[in-house]
């Protein structure tokens, strides 16, 4: 079990930012052959936000990240770091962190961005939190934002009746005794699951020409069933493993946060953890999958919903591709 002695890294305050516009399952009916109630019994989506023309995922990221800073009323200045989790950046360069930076006006604070998928904001939380631990840093930005409809074939009913778009941000602070904030992870990854999922168009593998447009490369491409195989077990086996190596049982967690990519995955995770439905944060059915934005998403309602209180037990879990996964252990603090 973690030592309580050494200084550790707490969330202070939470932001997250929706686009207006809002798409159901029964829009969706008429776009692509499918329908509400097959949706409904194979995800748990109902509707998902996508973003309007001319908004992109620095945009998304930006509010979310006014939103924190307002909560913890701090001036950007004070941010020594952002780092922005996504698959979905405004472009390969510069940095979405660094398109955020300028945006907040944080002249202060360097950044980057990182890529793992529905894994991204654990991994970059997991980052932020070591970062604040080294005493280097005070006041670390972490953001996970994605707009998933840019890369999504809506020709494709496997696909895009799954995503949606969205941000959530959070600030990380130093605990100095240890009590409180990012007490454990385990962090995964396996590459050789990245002909699963992937969008193989737009890099050095395939540079983006006439040919690969036409060939629809530049389109999110999954394997539904073998990322459902693999999700189910390992996000699952990762939860219980964080939570058993930190001593907690099913009654020493108040809440479960998972990576909202599918309502059964969701549920098998729940079960190996023995919670119960109250013990289990579940938006899917609002957002869909917003792949990097899911866990923070997850956090904020959380928080607006009164459903976690300083001290509480929270574990984390996320599953994406590449294969990345992951799960974490918070003991929670005050949160804006």
């Amino acid at each position: 079990m973690p030592s309580q002695q050494r200084r550790t890294a707490k969330i202070t305050a939470i932001g997250k930012y929706l686009p207006e516009r809002i798409l159901s399952n029964f829009e969706l009916e008429k776009m692509v052959d499918t329908t509400d109630e097959w949706i409904r019994s194979r995800t748990g989506i109902i509707e998902r936000h996508l973003v309007r023309d001319g908004e992109v995922t620095s945009h998304m990221a930006t509010e979310a990240a006014r939103e924190v800073l307002l909560k913890r009323q701090i001036d950007p200045e004070e941010i020594d770091c952002i780092i922005v989790a996504t698959v979905t950046p405004d472009m390969f360069f510069p940095a979405t962190a660094c398109l955020v930076q300028n945006n907040l006006g944080a002249t202060r604070a360097w950044g980057f961005d990182l890529s793992a998928a529905c894994s991204g904001f654990l991994f970059a939380l997991d980052t932020g939190a070591r970062m604040v631990e080294s005493g280097q840093y005070t006041k670390i930005l972490v953001i996970g934002a994605d707009t998933m409809s840019s890369i999504l074939d809506y020709t494709d009913r496997a696909t895009c009746v799954l995503f949606g778009d969205g941000a959530g941000a959070i600030l990380l602070e130093p605990c100095e005794d240890g009590s409180e904030g990012v007490l454990d992870s385990i962090l995964r990854c396996d590459g050789s699951g990245a002909e699963y999922l992937y969008m193989e168009g737009g890099g050095s593998l395939y540079p983006p020409s006439a040919e690969t447009i036409a060939k629809g490369q530049h389109y999110l491409q999954q394997d539904g069933p073998a990322v459902f195989k693999y999700a189910a077990k390992w996000m699952a086996d990762v939860s219980a493993e964080v939570a058993e190596r930190n001593g907690l049982t099913n009654k020493d967690i108040q809440l479960f946060i998972p990576h909202q990519a599918n309502k059964r995955i969701i549920d098998a995770s729940a079960h190996r953890l023995g919670l119960t439905a109250e013990q289990v944060l579940s938006n899917i059915e609002r957002y869909a999958n917003t792949t990097a934005a899911t866990i923070p998403l997850g956090m904020a309602d959380a928080v607006d919903d009164g459903r976690l209180r300083p001290g509480d037990n929270l574990i984390l879990a996320a599953f994406g591709a590449g294969f990345t996964w992951g799960g974490m252990y918070i003991r929670w603090s005050e949160v804006r």
